[in-house]
């Protein structure tokens, strides 16, 4: 039998290729752990859910953002800290209201969340 179609593995060349193997893994999970910023786009949380009916005429919106650049409510621009939180109050009109949070990456990609709510008319009574 030809000696081409004869190999003997030895366990110092089974441990080299397996240690090649293991090498080039944790690299590319590496290479995976650095790029889920870039792999994931914008993120928007909101840490406070209002009810969609409310009767007051301001609600509060809080919540986090990951990997944007710029964070805006119905086109105005809300600003975060450095962890990424932000607090922003909405003034409701009477009636239905759409707000619109957008979040812009600094590859271009855009995340929008868009809740709606309805306000009612407060009944004040001069008891």
């Amino acid at each position: 039998m030809p000696t081409l179609l004869r190999r003997h593995f030895s366990l110092r060349t089974f441990a080299y290729y397996l240690l090649i193997i293991a090498l080039c893994s944790l690299f590319l999970y590496y290479f995976a752990f650095q790029a889920r910023h870039i792999l994931t786009g914008p993120v928007i949380t909101l840490t406070s859910e209002s009810p969609s009916i409310v009767a007051t005429s301001t609600i509060i919106l809080t919540g986090t953002t990951e990997n944007i650049v710029s964070l805006t409510l119905n086109g105005r621009p809300v600003y975060t800290n450095d962890a990424g939180n932000f607090e922003e109050t909405l003034v409701l009109p009477l009636g239905y209201s759409i707000m619109t949070l957008t979040a812009k990456d600094r590859y271009g990609r855009v995340h929008s969340l868009e809740r709606t709510y309805v306000r009612k008319q407060e009944v004040v009574s001069n008891q």
